[in-house]
């Protein structure tokens, strides 16, 4: 198990692959912290019903994303293929992109609602 912080960039519509099986694809932007020249670009899978983690979550959000990796082998006639994905498993919102308790409340930091000040 593998976990990553990144932007929501890229999220797409759930595909229905089989009768059995759907996915959905999302993709984050991982900062460089020497040189932004240099961010990933990460693609994520999403199976079944963690398809419906990305649906309360915004382009621009940053996100923690815990992750497997997992590799496959395919063979189709006579020619053999492999594939990695990033496989998703549990997506919540960073720290990074929650308001503060004080501004989500509209109170300053004496816990006062700036509204019902005198003046």
């Amino acid at each position: 198990m593998s976990e990553l912080t990144g932007k929501l960039i890229v999220k797409e519509d759930v595909v229905q692959v089989t009768d059995n099986f759907k996915k959905r694809e999302f993709v984050i932007e991982v900062i460089n912290e020497r040189d932004e020249k240099y961010n990933d670009f990460l693609k994520f899978q999403l199976t079944q019903d963690k398809c419906a983690y990305l649906d309360k979550f915004a382009i621009g959000q940053t996100l923690n994303i815990a992750y497997n990796i997992r590799g496959r082998k395919f063979e189709k006639e006579g020619k053999v293929m492999y594939f990695t994905t990033l496989e998703a498993w549990k997506v919540f919102l960073s720290e990074e992109s929650k308001p503060s308790e004080e501004n989500a409340l509209g109170k300053n930091h004496l816990g006062i609602e700036e509204d019902s000040l005198p003046f």
